[in-house]
């Protein structure tokens, strides 16, 4: 699909779980993107992104917990428990509607679609290259880590503070060879004359079809039935619907 269809569908996605924090329309939120995920075969990769944002969501929940238990007006545990749980699930939700985005996009498509959409060459450029950046980096991360435990480091092994001390033989490298490669990046793009012409001219032109449509037309309707029912719909929370 054109990635500015979707780009529209993660942005009115967020807009919405912004709105809510209440427990319902968020649950609701996070079901009705499973769909997407299926049909779009990203479900293995989906999972694993998932899995990677459950630590932040347990520290989001632990936070909320706490601040509210100590400092907020609540009534019940029962009313905290589910203000923290709302505030998690609205994280989750962010998570899940941009994994699906960056899972079906890749980053040329999103460049070339920032690039359509009048935004400047430079900074289209230059967040492509960034997402390019990101797994390279961690995949060299990864060779190095196991060329130090080859050579006897050992990371997992002591306290704390001995642990951060042990990361410095992967840091070291690995912020060298980032600015390597940000170095042969420059000559490159130098040796290329890049940016001497300003009229750009693109091999690939994106064009809406019948289905993008749809998928804007899904998208408004989401946000106008989620700007109305945030205005005058009282939602109810779990606690009144199951009294505790």
């Amino acid at each position: 699909m054109d990635p500015r269809a979707k780009f529209l569908y993660v942005c009115v996605l967020f807009a919405v779980t912004v709105m809510f924090n209440q427990l319902i329309p968020l649950f609701i939120l996070f079901f009705i993107q499973i769909p997407f995920v299926i049909v779009a075969r990203v479900e293995k990769e989906w999972l694993r992104s998932m899995k990677g944002s459950a630590l932040f969501a347990v520290i989001i929940f632990i936070m909320n917990l706490l601040s509210l238990y100590l400092y907020g007006a609540y009534a019940s545990i029962a009313s905290i428990l589910e203000r923290s749980l709302a505030m998690t699930v609205r994280f989750i939700v962010l998570v899940e509607s941009f994994s699906v985005f960056f899972l079906t996009t890749s980053p040329d498509l999103l460049g070339l679609a920032l690039e359509q959409s009048r935004v400047p060459y430079e900074l289209c450029f230059a967040f492509t290259t960034a997402v390019r950046f990101v797994p390279v980096l961690a995949e060299e991360a990864q060779t190095i880590m196991d060329a130090q435990k080859a050579r006897g480091l050992e990371l997992e092994g002591g306290n704390f503070v001995k642990r951060i001390r042990n990361y410095i033989p992967i840091l070291i490298p690995l912020i060298v060879n980032a600015i390597r490669r940000s170095l042969e990046l420059a000559e490159t793009m130098e040796s290329r004359a890049w940016g001497a012409n300003k009229k750009r001219t693109n091999l690939y032109v994106l064009k809406a079809k019948r289905k993008d449509y749809y998928l804007i037309i899904v998208c408004l309707f989401i946000l106008a039935v989620s700007v109305y029912a945030s205005m005058f719909v009282q939602i109810p929370s779990i606690t009144q619907i199951v009294p505790i």
